[in-house]
C-alpha cells in the first residue's frame, strides 16, 4: 500500500513511456510463453517488494504437501500492474492466478470475462461477508476473487514519549484530546503527525480512520448505499467536526507536509502519535529506533462499542483463459488455510490475511493492530463499493474535503453537503 500510494503521488513525467513499453512487453511475452507455464502455475502481482517473501517462504511451504505443482510468482511494478495486466489478458499470455484490486478494477475483468467464477471454491467457506464484499457482484451473487489480506487504521503512538509525559493509551474522545493537548503544553513534540498537501490521508486516516466509529462501521456504510443515510446526516458531520479539532495539534505548516514528510517527522522522534494505516509497520520497524505501539480509534464514552476500519486491499482470482484451472483451485484452497495465513502475516507485518482463522503474529504492533479485530466490529471505507464510480468521483471529493476542514477553510457542514451534492448527481439511491 505505501508503494502504491507513493508512487501515485509523486508520478514522473515519463510514466506513459513506462507503461507502453511495460505493455509491449507484456505482449512480446505471448509469443514466448512465459507468463503462462504449461507445466506450473503462475502468479499475476503488483506486490513487487514481496517477491522474495514468495519465492523463499510462501511457494516452498506450498511444494512440501504440492511437490509437483511448480508456482512463478511474477509481479510487475504497482503503477504499470493494472495496463500491463489488461495487455497480457487480452493477448491471451496472463498468469493462471491474477491478484486482484478491490472493488470495480476487478469487477470489470470479471464483467469482461477475464477472471473465473469461484462460487463453488471450498476455501471461501473461510471468509466472512465483509471480507468477500470487495471481490462480489453487486447483487452479492458471484465471487470472482478470494480474500487475500487487508489493511488496519488506527493511530501509532511513539512508547518513549508516552512514558516521558506519563500519558496513558486513550480510549474515549474526551482522552484523546486531553492526552494531544498535554503532549502540546507540556512538551516539545509534535502532537499528531499528519499533513494535508497529498490529501489523501486526511480521508484515508483521518475521515476513514475515525468515522466508523460515528457511523457504526457496516450499519452506516451500506445505508449510504440502499440511499437510507446521507453524507449530510449527523454522523458524517460529527466525523468532520473532529478532524477539525486535529489542526491545533498538527505542528507548524502541516498544510505543507506530504505524506513521506509526516513519516519522517514520526521516525526522527519528534511526533507522539501519527494516524497510521497498518501498512507504515514495516516503514516505521525499518527507521524508528525506539518503541512504538498502537491504540485503535477512541470512542465517545467507555464501554461503547468500537469499529474499525479493516480495509480489503488485496484478492486472488482464476484467469478465466487459464489452461490450470484445476490445480489454481487447489493453490486457492491452500491460501485460505491457516498455514498460508500465519506465513502470509509474519512475512509482511501490516498486511492482514482475511480468513476467519485465529493466527500468531510475532511482531507486537501488528500483533496489536489484528488483535482489534477481537476487540471491535470491522468495516471497510466507505467510499470504494460503488460509491465511487460515478462523477464526481466520491473518493476524491473525500481527499479535498477532508483536507479543506483539517486546513480551516471548509465548514464540516460545507463537506458534508459537497459530498452529498456530488453524490446525488449521479447515484440513483441518493437522489
Amino acid at each position: 500500500m505505501l508503494n502504491v500510494r507513493s508512487a501515485l503521488l509523486h508520478k514522473k513525467p515519463e510514466a506513459k513511456t513506462v507503461t507502453k513499453l511495460t505493455c509491449l512487453a507484456a505482449i512480446l511475452l505471448s509469443s514466448t510463453g512465459i507468463a503462462q507455464a504449461a507445466d506450473g502455475l503462475s502468479i499475476e502481482s503488483w506486490r513487487s517488494d514481496d517477491a522474495n517473501i514468495w519465492s523463499d517462504v510462501i511457494i516452498p511451504a506450498f511444494n512440501k504437501s504440492h511437490p509437483d505443482t511448480k508456482v512463478n510468482f511474477a509481479p510487475t511494478p504497482p503503477t504499470e500492474y493494472n495496463s500491463a495486466l489488461q495487455a497480457k489478458l487480452k493477448a491471451g499470455s496472463a498468469g493462471d492466478l491474477i491478484t486482484c484490486r478491490p472493488f470495480d478494477t476487478a469487477l470489470d475483468l470479471y464483467k469482461d470475462g477475464y477472471l473465473a467464477n469461484l462460487n463453488d471454491l471450498e476455501g471461501l467457506k473461510q471468509f466472512s461477508d465483509v471480507a468477500k464484499s470487495a471481490w462480489v457482484t453487486d447483487d452479492g451473487k458471484d465471487q470472482f476473487c478470494m480474500p487475500v489480506a487487508s489493511v488496519l487504521h488506527g493511530f501509532v503512538y511513539n512508547k518513549e514519549i508516552f512514558e516521558e509525559l506519563n500519558l496513558s493509551i486513550p480510549k474515549t474522545r474526551d482522552e484523546f484530546f486531553s492526552t494531544l493537548e498535554t503532549i502540546k503544553t507540556e512538551s516539545r513534540y509534535i502532537p499528531l503527525a499528519m499533513g494535508t498537501a497529498d490529501q489523501w490521508e486526511a480521508a484515508t486516516m483521518g475521515f476513514q480512520n475515525i468515522g466508523p466509529n460515528y457511523w457504526k462501521g457496516e450499519k452506516g456504510r451500506k445505508a449510504l448505499l440502499t440511499g437510507e443515510a446521507k453524507l449530510t446526516d449527523k454522523a458524517y458531520v460529527d466525523t468532520w467536526k473532529e478532524l477539525s479539532e486535529w489542526k491545533p495539534y498538527l505542528g507548524r505548516g502541516f498544510e505543507a507536509q506530504k505524506y513521506s514528510d509526516s513519516q519522517n517527522l514520526f521516525t526522527l522522534g519528534r511526533a507522539a502519535i501519527y494516524p497510521a494505516g497498518s501498512w507504515d509497520i514495516q516503514t516505521f520497524n525499518n527507521q524508528a529506533d525506539f518503541e512504538f505501539g498502537a491504540f485503535p480509534p477512541p470512542v465517545a464514552k467507555s464501554g461503547d462499542t468500537c469499529y474499525i476500519s479493516d480495509h480489503t486491499d488485496m484478492g486472488i482470482g482464476i484467469n478465466a483463459n487459464s489452461t490450470n484451472k484445476e490445480a489454481a483451485k487447489v493453490f486457492l484452497n491452500w491460501m485460505a488455510s491457516k498455514e498460508f495465513a500465519t506465513l502470509y502475516a509474519n512475512a509482511v507485518p501490516g498486511f492482514f490475511p482475511l480468513s476467519n482463522h485465529q493466527i500468531d503474529i510475532k511482531d507486537p504492533v501488528a500483533q496489536e493492530f489484528m488483535s482489534w479485530r477481537q476487540q471491535c466490529e470491522s468495516t471497510i471505507r466507505n467510499s470504494y463499493q460503488i460509491l465511487s464510480r460515478g462523477t464526481p468521483n466520491l473518493e476524491n471529493q473525500l481527499w479535498n474535503v477532508s483536507a479543506q476542514v483539517i486546513n480551516g477553510t471548509m465548514t464540516p457542514e460545507a463537506a458534508a453537503k459537497e459530498t452529498q451534492d456530488g453524490l446525488e448527481q449521479w447515484y440513483k439511491p441518493q437522489q
